[in-house]
């Protein structure tokens, strides 16, 4: 089984480590034979940890266990602009020496980024954070407008819920995306949200989506393969088209058009893994006009090219 460990310390927020605990520690039955992982929850020092809101743990596993998994993560530090301890250091070092895949959720970039790891490389910490990571730490190229960077054995996401997209980024890369999907379904999340934290630092909190824009969202769903325009999602919605689109990007925080093509390029996942279908037929099969066209937003969006996803994922 691949392991999987996070560090936990006294006084965390426990959202990002409930996170990493739900997509790798929860039994996944309904996967069948696919091989789950073996989540420990490590401790500078193993006992018991208070956590904000007066919940309390006991952690079992030390600084050994944390170094030695397959996957490392680190959710968090208690104080971006104190030093991180010389043992955990130490053991980040261990285990990349060791070649563990290493990953950072939030502010826990400050903790790769103090042990060297993140020299010369791209990274991404909370927007609120990214300043002072670039100042602390020069060397490190902090990227403040993504939700996650994926530098194949150094990962590091943004924000608290962006752990979560790292998290599902991590059940593809290992299982591919029908796996993801469906631990994703089963979390009630996207499995893949296109854009960047950039478009959080000054909105307000999307409203739910309204009973016309869900709709046109579901019947959108079912038509990827044809010709969708904006005025067709306005006419499954019952609003004219401007309407549609104020309602819209108010309550998803994008175009209608660009979470389309956000939807077609993960209905392309699987067909890319599967194999069966020629790449030049892949993106005409979940709507895309050109095999141009769907190599151009597939290439912007997932940082490589369908050929390439197709040669690292195919099963």
């Amino acid at each position: 089984m691949h392991t999987v460990s996070v560090l936990a310390f006294d006084g965390m927020a426990p959202f990002e480590l409930g996170a990493v605990i739900e997509v790798f520690g929860l039994p996944r039955p309904e996967l069948g034979i696919v091989p789950w992982y073996d989540l420990r929850v490590c401790a500078a020092e193993p006992g018991p940890l208070r956590t904000v809101g007066g919940l309390s743990l006991t952690v079992r596993h030390g600084l050994d266990d944390f170094a030695s998994a397959d996957t490392v993560m680190v959710v968090g530090v208690p104080d971006i602009r104190a030093d991180v301890p010389p043992d955990v250091v130490t053991a980040l070092r261990t285990a990349r020496t060791r070649g563990a895949r290493l990953v950072s959720i939030c502010s826990g970039a400050f903790a790769l980024a103090a042990a060297g790891l993140l020299d010369g490389r791209e990274a991404t910490t909370h927007w609120q954070y990214a300043d002072v990571l670039r100042r602390r730490y020069p060397a490190v190229q902090v990227n403040p407008d993504v939700l996650y960077v994926d530098g194949d054995d150094l990962l590091t996401s943004a924000g608290s819920a962006a752990g979560l997209d790292l998290c599902l980024h991590l059940v593809r890369k290992d299982h591919g995306a029908r796996v993801a999907n469906a631990v994703a379904r089963r979390l009630v999340i996207p499995p893949h949200r296109e854009g960047g934290q950039a478009q959080f630092v000054e909105a307000a909190v999307s409203e739910p989506a309204s009973d016309s824009v869900s709709r046109a969202m579901t019947w959108a769903l079912d038509h990827l393969a044809e010709p969708i325009t904006v005025a067709a999602l306005a006419r499954e919605a019952h609003l004219s088209a401007r309407t549609f689109i104020r309602h819209f990007n108010r309550q998803t925080g994008t175009s209608p058009l660009r979470w389309v093509v956000s939807q077609r390029l993960l209905a392309s996942l699987p067909l890319l893994e599967d194999g069966i279908l020629p790449i030049e037929e892949v993106g005409a099969a979940v709507g895309f006009d050109s095999p141009a066209t769907f190599r151009h937003h597939f290439t912007r969006a997932m940082r490589t090219s369908p050929s390439a996803y197709r040669r690292t994922f195919h099963r």
